[in-house]
């Protein structure tokens, strides 16, 4: 898929707005379906990422930022001793497919509680199921929300330097994703290599699989409406 991308500063910061057109039976997906996504850096150390589509059938759309992240620096160790919270008192199991089973099940008393900040390394070996199924945490986490609107779904720290990245969303859910498949093969930037768990992602969206899950919030655009999302990475130092 190749995005148009046009770069703009104003006020509000500096960034690129990025469009695509798909096509009626693009992928097997219906409807001819117009996206528009704005990247924006500010003077706040933010990272603003806002997505707009709109559609001229009923057609499932779940647009997401499939970004690693490693706070002690790029390809610089694993991530495994950074601390995270996460807003979530659910998750949603998948099964060895890391296909969600539509279940919604709490994390009190299992690996996926990170209410309270917890390294990613704490309990990411434990003889657990759903860890087993993802060879580590993979896995969608059901985002505390009293109404709409951005609401703060993560904090993860790197004791090291002190980074912090703050995650903030208007979305329902948020794949916690641990690089549990990376396997040295990816070679980044300055050459550096990127091993299994040098890199962790924090996925803002709708649950996956949402369009076979009733019991999950519904993906489905239809004509006349517009699908808004907005997520903010902020950043910044611990004092």
């Amino acid at each position: 898929m190749v995005w148009k991308g046009e770069p703009f500063k104003n006020n509000g910061g500096a960034g690129v707005i990025l469009t695509h057109s798909s096509k009626d039976g693009d992928e097997g997906y219906p409807g001819a379906l117009s996206l528009r996504v704005t990247y924006t850096l500010n003077d706040r150390n933010e990272i603003v990422v806002d997505y707009e589509a709109t559609t001229d059938k009923p057609t499932p759309v779940n647009l997401t930022h499939h970004t690693y992240f490693n706070l002690a620096g790029a390809g610089a160790r694993d991530v495994l001793d950074h601390v995270v919270t996460i807003n979530a008192g659910r998750y949603t199991p998948v099964d060895t497919t890391l296909i969600p089973t539509g279940e919604i099940a709490s994390v009190a008393g299992t690996p996926f509680d990170f209410r309270m900040p917890a390294s990613i390394g704490a309990r990411i070996g434990q003889n657990d199921p759903q860890l087993r199924n993802g060879n580590g945490y993979d896995h969608n986490f059901v985002l505390d929300r009293t109404g709409g609107g951005l609401i703060h779904a993560a904090r993860v720290t790197e004791p090291s330097t002190g980074r912090v990245l703050d995650v903030s969303t208007t979305e329902p859910g948020m794949q916690f994703y641990t690089g549990n498949f990376l396997d040295g093969r990816i070679i980044g930037k300055s050459g550096r290599v990127y091993r299994q768990r040098y890199g962790f992602c924090l996925e803002t969206q709708h649950f996956p699989d949402s369009p076979n899950q009733p019991a999950f919030p519904s993906t489905i655009l239809r004509p006349g409406e517009t699908y808004r999302s907005k997520t903010v990475f902020a950043f910044s130092v611990a004092q």
